[in-house]
């Protein structure tokens, strides 16, 4: 028995993994929007987190053939999950975590603006820019397309950002300490997924098609186009930029654990994965880009991240190479509703009792991230038990926020 269910479109199915999760009407339409091109392969599938987002529905796979939509990558291109298992137990961590919260939060600057950057770009930031040829690839992207501008790539690898952005430190089944962090491209990405969203928006405007597309927001382009190239020399930048800036933030936070707590060492491989990028694999016998918006490849054996929200548990998952997901798992848990209907719904005193156990913000300046805007994850887990086996489950104690 399968775990999806098929909804009909005006041209390719959409096949849903949301049974027992409440899924927004406007997410279906945005869906089936997505659907009508005719450029879909196959179909479009839905994980059990989805919900409305901009230019496309989080918690979505998208494969294409021949076209590439930028704003179903969107502007926080490569943004993922990074996650290390350390030798240390609940039993090494001091009563009050206070301390290494406001450590990590020291050592990864957090937040939009300039406070949110690095005052001085630390030695492994510039290291990484330098050994993943960044800086140089960058210059290249921006000489053809000025408005993209790069400054900020040293002051901001390694650092968090701002919105649904964290850094946890999490107990296992087993009572081991993980920490766990989600980020993304930060500013330079956003510049990156805006220009070549407004230029795809114009390149729509011309185009003469024997279609309707029903969005401006899902304006594409072509293969073959110069610019179809450009974008994906771009948005290949931005996720081995995210990924590097992941890299250099978590050997951070691990630096502030190692300044308050006893000596430790951590698991030789870690989980590094993107949920918000566009990759060429192969699927039903054919080569096809596939965009993950809000969704982490999860291949045969692969592990991944699924977190929940800072006051519930997250899961290290690994991959049953589902076909008919094009090998995808959920994100996260989803949003339940949106920033605004958050803030007007519940108050600093809902979200202080629901992060009792978290050492974490507890101000009006989180609660539209305040747990009960999101789903229940254990629903969503259940709704995707034929994409993914669950390995370990992790409750946070500290979470700093963007």
């Amino acid at each position: 028995m399968s775990g999806y269910e098929i909804w009909d479109s005006a041209n390719a199915p959409i096949y849903a993994w949301t049974k027992g999760v409440p899924v927004e009407s406007g997410a279906i339409t945005q869906a089936k929007n997505l659907a009508s091109l005719p450029f879909i392969h196959a179909h479009v599938a839905l994980m059990p987190d989805v919900h409305i987002g901009k230019g496309a529905t989080v918690g979505s796979v998208i494969p294409t053939k021949g076209a590439i939509i930028p704003a179903a990558v969107g502007v926080d291109i490569g943004c993922g999950m990074m996650a290390v298992e350390t030798s240390l137990t609940a039993n090494d961590l001091p009563d009050s975590l206070a301390r290494i919260r406001t450590e990590i939060e020291r050592k990864a600057p957090h937040g939009n603006g300039p406070g949110g950057d690095h005052k001085d770009a630390p030695a492994s930031a510039v290291s990484a820019l330098r050994e993943g040829g960044l800086a140089e690839r960058l210059d290249r992207i921006v000489e053809k397309h000025p408005k993209i501008r790069g400054e900020k790539i040293a002051k901001q690898i390694g650092t968090l950002g701002g919105g649904n952005h964290f850094i946890e430190v999490c107990l296992d089944e087993r009572d081991r300490v993980w920490v766990m962090l989600h980020s993304g491209s930060r500013g330079t990405g956003n510049l990156i997924g805006t220009y070549f969203i407004s230029r795809a928006r114009e390149e729509l405007a011309r185009r003469v098609l024997g279609y309707h597309v029903p969005d401006r927001d899902l304006a594409f382009f072509l293969e073959g186009e110069p610019l179809f190239d450009d974008y994906v020399e771009a948005v290949s930048w931005g996720q081995d930029y995210a990924r590097a800036n992941r890299e250099v933030m978590m050997a951070r936070v691990l630096m502030a654990l190692r300044e308050h707590l006893k000596p430790f060492t951590t698991a030789k491989s870690a989980v590094n994965c993107h949920h918000n990028y566009v990759a060429r694999e192969r699927h039903y016998g054919e080569d096809v880009y596939v965009t993950r918006k809000g969704a982490v490849r999860a291949g045969k054996g692969e592990l991944g991240i699924i977190p929940g929200s800072m006051g519930a548990k997250s899961f290290i998952v690994r991959g049953k190479g589902a076909e008919a997901s094009f090998h995808t798992c959920s994100h996260g848990a989803g949003r339940k509703m949106s920033r605004t209907a958050a803030k007007a719904k519940f108050t600093v005193e809902d979200h202080i009792r629901d992060t009792a156990h978290v050492e974490c913000r507890k101000d009006a300046g989180v609660i539209d991230e305040t747990p009960r805007a999101y789903k229940d994850i254990d629903a969503v887990m259940s709704a995707q038990s034929d994409l993914v086996e669950i390995v370990h489950t992790l409750r946070q104690v500290v979470c700093v926020k963007g």
